[in-house]
């Protein structure tokens, strides 16, 4: 039987909750649960547990910092296989990164139906079986499979309302199938009827999925049994093959647009070290009081984010928040801190957050680009970039130092400045 997380210290008033708020107490029997975010609405809270609420000088803030009229850039890429439209495409590429840090992609060589099998795979993974999926809950980051609740859970002022399943390739860029969690052919006993889901013996549908799904739920709850199946092994390779085959070409784009030759990027190795984070965001109870993420900037080279329709992340332009729309097909790249330093400023790795919404489950997929991990390689600003009216900005930096710098404090407390000269 399903073990229910205990909320009934959420359930008191304000002052009995302030009378017996224990913060590390709290964060810990969080921890503890391995449940996540999703535990807690599954055993019915129907509050904001106080380790997700804001600081008050943070809410405040909240009623002037929102810009509704303007969009980030959208790039059509069906046009860079002419020498015209590629020069069009990396000026606007260059453009984009140097004001926005930001721009929504277009035509950008990945299926649709490879982008929704994704989607719904994550979603099939946090919505399984609670005992199957806390099995892979960990904080090691050595783990190169992982599932968890906010990665800085005892560093931030308060938790984010997201769970994610973390698949790291910073050793390796090679992913064996193996090391995904492993979800076997669903068998489904109800009274006299008997029901096999083998999704392997059929194409990648997302009428598949979806007719699979309402199958399983005319029987039993989703929540009684394993159903991230095999498929999703499939899902997720083939989809990192395309996001990396477009990783490719967006620093080729990159490239070009810093006025460098179009392999420069890929010749420093800034895309290899690939880490793929599928975020879930539950419905929440009180939005106005917690964030999906809080405010950060990426500690990597380049992001390649899939998201669906629901929307919430939200960008810092001019000093006011905007929303980036979801896109039909669309992907949402953005600059990482280490392009910037790289870059020697010229392009810009901006403060993004998501927030947290009513509706939901809102469902993400972010590919990270983090360049060489191991062996450790040195990197810092572009020596063609560089010029007596150009000095250098940042230091050189490794990596690992990068990210262990990032990941010792807050998110809401990173971006590359900490790195300059």
């Amino acid at each position: 039987m399903e073990q229910k997380m205990d909320v009934s210290g959420f359930k008191g008033s304000s002052a009995e909750m302030e009378m017996n708020y224990n913060r590390k107490e709290e964060l810990k029997a969080f921890d503890d649960s391995k449940a996540g975010v999703k535990g807690l609405i599954d055993a019915g809270a129907a509050k904001v547990p106080k380790i997700f609420i804001r600081p008050p000088d943070e809410l405040a803030e909240e009623f002037d910092s929102y810009k509704a009229n303007v969009q980030v850039p959208v790039i059509d890429l069906s046009s860079i296989g002419g020498s015209d439209g590629r020069e069009k495409v990396a000026n606007e590429v260059r453009i984009a990164s140097k004001e926005w840090g930001f721009f929504q992609v277009v035509n950008h060589g990945i299926p649709l139906n490879v982008l929704e099998e994704m989607i719904h795979g994550v979603r099939m993974f946090h919505e399984q079986d609670p005992e199957v999926k806390k099995s892979w809950y960990t904080r090691d980051p050595t783990k190169r499979v992982r599932y968890g609740s906010n990665l800085d859970l005892y560093a931030s002022k308060s938790a984010n309302w997201r769970d994610n399943l973390n698949i790291s390739m910073l050793v390796s860029d090679k992913l064996d199938p193996d090391e995904i969690p492993i979800a076997c052919r669903y068998v489904v006993h109800e009274a006299r009827f008997i029901v096999v889901a083998d999704i392997l013996s059929k194409p990648l549908s997302i009428y598949y999925v979806k007719l699979v799904r309402d199958v399983i739920a005319s029987f039993i709850s989703i929540s009684d049994g394993r159903v991230w199946t095999e498929w999703f092994k499939a899902a997720t390779i083939k989809y990192m093959k395309y996001v990396t085959d477009l990783g490719t070409t967006l620093f080729e784009l990159l490239s070009e647009a810093l006025g460098l030759k179009h392999d420069h990027l890929n010749t420093l190795e800034c895309g290899k070290g690939r880490t793929l984070v599928c975020n879930y965001y539950p419905a929440c109870p009180e939005p106005e009081l917690t964030l999906g993420i809080s405010k950060h900037s990426d500690p990597v080279f380049l992001t390649v984010l899939l998201q669906d329709q629901l929307g919430g992340l939200q960008v810092m332009f001019n000093n006011q928040w905007v929303n980036v729309q979801p896109i039909s097909g669309g992907l949402v790249v953005n600059i990482g801190d280490l392009l910037q330093i790289i870059s020697n400023d010229k392009f810009k790795s901006v403060a993004h957050r998501v927030l947290a919404n009513l509706v939901g489950p809102r469902i993400s997929v972010a590919c990270f680009f983090n360049g060489v991990v191991v062996p450790p390689k040195l990197y810092g600003p572009i020596k063609e970039l560089i010029s007596k009216e150009s000095p250098p900005i940042f230091k050189d930096f490794v990596v690992s130092d990068y990210r262990e710098k990032f990941f010792s404090k807050a998110f809401d407390n990173s971006g590359p400045y900490n790195f300059k000269l």
